[in-house]
This record gives structure tokens, C-alpha cells and sequence, in this order.
């Protein structure tokens, strides 16, 4: 299994915020958010950061999906 950060990118989308504002919103680097765009595996506390400053839970920005669907399709 791998992990999508799909949900955060909508959200972002919808919310109309970029991955900059976000950054600056939650207090994480651009190397974190940059490493979400990799689908890389990122630490509890970044992503608690993350979804406490946009309101939501952990489960709304990331999911648990297939190796064979997360292959390149951040």
C-alpha cells in the first residue's frame, strides 16, 4: 500500500489556496509539501500540522491506496 495526498490537493484547490499559502498557514517547509507531491512518506506531526490549519482531519488530506495506482499519479 502507498499513500495519496490527492484529498489535500482538491482541498487546496477548492479552498483556492496554494501549496506556498499552505505552507505558510500550517508552519511546514516547501521540502515537506514537495515530498507530499512525490508521494512520500512524511512524519505524524507534519500532517497533524497540516490538517489542524485547514480544520480537518488527517483522513480528509491523505488515503491508503494501491503501489500499482499511486505509481506516478500524485
Amino acid at each position: 500500500m502507498a499513500i495519496s495526498y490527492k484529498k489535500l490537493w482538491k482541498l487546496l484547490i477548492d479552498r483556492d489556496l496554494t501549496k506556498r499559502e499552505l505552507c505558510k498557514i500550517a508552519g511546514v517547509s516547501t521540502a515537506a509539501i514537495a515530498k507530499m507531491g512525490k508521494g512520500e512518506n512524511m512524519n505524524t506531526g507534519t500532517l497533524l500540522k497540516i490538517s489542524n490549519s485547514l480544520g480537518v482531519n488527517v483522513t480528509d488530506i491523505m488515503e491508503s491506496v494501491p503501489e500499482s495506482e499511486a505509481k506516478g499519479k500524485q
